[in-house]
């Protein structure tokens, strides 16, 4: 049973079947065939406007190459402190701007709030001696699980604006945010501020499809060569854009977001019954953040349950992790079954039973 991340399994069958359909014949290359053209129609049609789209192999990739766009080399960009940029990109977004540097402020959950990033740009002096802010960087959902609301987007687009900043979205799991807010791919993006958006499908049923959406033009400007330069404008760019194809046929995109949702609903549900457990954060997506015994913790790995510990950074203020307590994540994905679900939650009933009993 393999809890351990959304990216550990293989691609759904429908985007296979979009790729095994792509490989017949001969297509023009590097993104100007015809799948790769309706594609980009696509996703103009999804946020009901014409946008830019880049496609890329990794959300690595995406994240460096849009704030790339966005932050000249003496500039900052704003993110939590706990962001997949600032922690798990090794460095490839500063790499990519060229010198530029990522600042991570707290906040509750790995979410920021729209209060603290004004307080923290209005604290920064304007003398040469200091890089100028130049873009913010949220995740959509957070590294703790948790989905901004369209009103905490609008907030932080408003921030944004007053201070002249680019409002980047890492969407990675872009997909389980919108159907647990049960909004617009356009209602959670540009109506709300955000100007270039790195959206994110090789978690929720690709084999490696990314792209970059530019709402704001002038970011879009350099972003043709940018991708080429990081060996991102694929030969066979057909296979990158044809993923897309069958990821959004048939709403098979949200569907897989709903059933990963669902189970880590599940999941969180049922742990939530058991004694000596409780979450850190509230599950909003397809993350589960709970807080264990360790007597649990040893049962569950004995089992061979894979899952990761947690760092306690963005904990709300009152709450800690104790002595004989883990804080664990459990990701579900749109493969995950459910009776592996309900597999755990009767390892872990067992184990609280027995505990109970002695």
């Amino acid at each position: 049973m393999n809890f351990a991340s959304d990216n550990t399994v293989g691609a759904s069958a429908p985007v296979l079947q979009a790729i095994v359909q792509a490989n017949v014949g001969a297509m023009a290359a590097y993104g100007n065939d015809e799948i790769s053209k309706r594609v980009r129609a696509r996703f103009n049609d999804l946020f009901e406007r014409e946008v830019s789209v880049f496609f890329a192999t990794t959300g690595t990739a995406a994240n460096a190459l849009a704030l790339s766009s966005a932050v000249p080399p003496y500039g900052l960009c704003v993110c939590h402190r706990e962001a997949h940029i600032i922690d798990d990109e090794c460095g490839a977004p500063e790499f990519f701007m060229h010198g530029a540097k990522l600042v991570g402020l707290p906040g509750v959950g790995a979410k920021l709030q729209a209060e603290d990033v004004a307080a923290y740009l209005k604290s920064l002096p304007k003398a040469v001696k200091q890089m100028p802010p130049k873009a913010l960087s949220i995740s959509q959902v957070s590294e703790g699980g948790l989905v901004y609301s369209l009103g905490e987007l609008a907030a932080l687009g408003q921030v944004c604006r007053e201070h002249g900043l680019s409002f980047h979205m890492d969407g990675a799991r872009f997909a389980n945010a919108l159907v647990a807010l049960g909004c617009t791919p356009a209602e959670m993006t540009w109506k709300q501020g955000a100007d270039i958006l790195s959206f994110g499908a090789t978690k929720n049923g690709g084999l490696m499809a990314e792209a970059i959406v530019v709402f704001k033009p002038e970011l879009a400007e350099a972003l043709d060569y940018r991708s080429k330069r990081a060996g991102q404008i694929i030969s066979k760019g057909r296979l990158i854009a044809a993923q897309f194809e069958g990821y959004f046929a048939d709403d098979h995109w949200l569907s897989n977001a709903r059933h990963a949702n669902r189970m880590a609903k599940l999941l969180s549900e049922g742990l939530m019954r058991l004694p000596g457990v409780r979450l850190a954060w509230p599950t909003e997506a397809n993350e589960v953040f709970p807080i264990i015994p360790q007597t649990l913790n040893q049962v569950l790995k004995t089992a061979g349950i894979l899952y990761s510990p947690w760092t306690e950074l963005s904990l709300p203020e009152a709450e800690r992790v104790g002595e004989n307590e883990v804080l664990i994540r459990l990701v579900a994905s749109w493969a995950t079954q459910e009776e592996d679900v309900r597999k755990l939650l009767e390892i872990a009933s067992s184990e609280v039973s027995r505990q109970a009993a002695e």
